[in-house]
């Protein structure tokens, strides 16, 4: 049996009915449903060659070449979906709906599986997506200068039961020009904004949503329009944790990191830090003196804090000034004080 539902319907359905995207793995790669597993009925280059057919000879003769590179793979198919789904309840997608999934559903039905389709497939749930956004939602910005360990206290406040969304996990990234700490940002765009609707589409409304105050880039990865407008107006805590605090959080994260990285980063900003500033930077991290280093973008980065923090409404700014004890502490201070700004 084969029942189409839109993807509303699908996130609505009781039990954890396993998902399967039959795109080619590199259409996966750019951008999924969460948790969705990947079961692609063509590979990159088998979707290139049919492609290429149906535009220059016509669509019978690339159905018949999918029929003929997809005509020894339905076991497999079948039995990985068994692995999948040892119910034989699924539900599948493709792109847009079509022939794809439409091929998948008929094979897995007379199996005998009960299969769900997605009406317009991925197509659609990215038009889903886009559209979540616009809709309003509770958010409370925690703001402060770098170096706050404002990451690491949105933990403590998750772990304390609040709704907290880490939109520098999302993106693997740290927000500043340091912030990929010499990783790979591996994200698409398109995957975070997918993972950002998946937590937000879980947060109770009712109560507030937690964000770290972020740019609108974090590294490559751009915050979706809507929503950082929203974060714009939303209310700030700014923490104002003193400058020796700071500077120890910083030296544990990023003193230990490549010395090479450390200074292509902080001539990624020497138009910013200015040539003095850039020059002393790099001898600071040449010389091993970390703590100088740091203190010396710190000036740069604490001016740039300060500007986004004075383009805000004054009204939406509340200022909290803390000796920084224990993480706990901290994350219970904050959520007392939220409590009580009007």
């Amino acid at each position: 049996m084969i029942q189409k539902i839109n993807i509303e319907d699908y996130f609505n359905l009781k039990g954890n009915m396993p998902l399967i995207d039959i795109r080619t793995p590199s259409e996966y790669q750019k951008g999924h449903i969460p948790n969705a597993i990947n079961l692609p009925i063509f590979s990159n280059e088998e979707r290139v060659k049919i492609g290429t057919t149906y535009k220059k000879i016509g669509r019978e003769q690339a159905i018949l070449l999918g029929f003929d590179v997809v005509g020894t793979k339905w076991r497999g198919f079948i039995e990985a979906s068994l692995k999948i789904a040892p119910n034989k309840k699924i539900c599948v997608h493709c792109w847009r709906g079509g022939m794809r999934s439409g091929a998948m559903a008929w094979a897995l039905d007379f199996y005998g599986f009960e299969v769900y389709t997605i009406n317009g497939g991925y197509k659609s749930y990215r038009n889903w997506v886009l559209q979540q956004f616009e809709k309003p939602y509770p958010i409370m910005i925690l703001g402060g200068k770098t170096g706050s360990h404002k990451t690491t206290i949105l933990n403590e406040i998750q772990m304390l039961g609040e709704q907290v969304i880490d939109l520098e996990g999302l993106a693997q990234h740290q927000g500043s020009a340091f912030g990929s700490r010499n990783m790979l940002q591996t994200i698409s765009q398109e995957q975070f904004e997918n993972k950002l609707m998946h937590q937000l589409r879980k947060m109770d409304l009712s109560k507030k949503i937690w964000i770290e105050d972020e740019s609108v880039v974090i590294g490559n990865i751009g915050i979706p329009r809507f929503f950082w407008y929203q974060m714009q107006a939303a209310k700030v805590i700014n923490l104002e944790i003193d400058l020796e605090t700071r500077v120890a959080f910083l030296l544990e994260t990023y003193g230990i990191l490549d010395k090479d990285f450390l200074i292509s980063a902080t001539e990624h900003i020497r138009k910013r830090l200015g040539p003095l500033q850039t020059k002393n930077a790099i001898a600071a991290i040449q010389e091993n003196r970390m703590e100088d280093f740091i203190r010396t973008v710190l000036v740069y980065y604490d001016k740039g804090y300060l500007r986004c923090i004075q383009k805000r409404n004054p009204e939406t700014v509340f200022t909290l000034t803390l000796n920084y004890s224990d993480t706990k502490t901290v994350a219970e201070k904050i959520i007392e004080f939220s409590k009580d700004m009007n």
